[in-house]
């Protein structure tokens, strides 16, 4: 998967991948406009999303109603360093939610590709590429 990234003004950054965009920005305080939200945010925004999906597909797959299911996450920092330490996912479904079914639901949230690639992280290169028309003049890598 490729996706390119771009700066359409201000501090907003935009992700733009097959036919979709995502839009970033900074809030005010932080030098931008507050228009959309904060790269850091979307990133925490996926781990509850991607857990959602997986919550959504297990009651799909058993007929059961996903009214009233919705997800609680909270980012746990630690006071010293300010990094989040924890994440939790409160997953709070209606009091007609049949109980056997609630250890199951909390292993499909465990099954989110965001957790597990967070629990065994990819490695990453950073360089810089000066590109001319269809040429490549040069690479940069530290």
């Amino acid at each position: 998967m490729e996706m390119i990234i771009d700066f359409p003004g201000g501090a907003r950054v935009d992700a733009h991948f097959d036919e979709f965009t995502i839009k970033t920005d900074q809030s005010p305080r932080g030098g931008g406009e507050g228009s959309a939200p904060e790269p850091f945010a979307t990133f925490l925004a996926s781990i509850g999303t991607c857990a959602g999906i997986y919550v959504l597909s297990f009651c799909s797959h058993r007929g059961l109603s996903a009214e009233g299911v919705r997800i609680i996450q909270r980012m746990n920092r630690n006071q010293l360093t300010r990094r989040i330490e924890t994440i939790d996912l409160e997953i709070q479904v209606p009091p007609d939610f049949p109980k056997k079914y609630h250890k199951a639901l909390i292993r499909s949230a465990d099954q989110c590709a965001v957790k597990r690639y967070l629990q065994n992280p990819p490695g990453f290169n950073t360089f810089t590429k000066v590109v001319n028309g269809n040429s490549v003049a040069y690479t940069l890598q530290i």
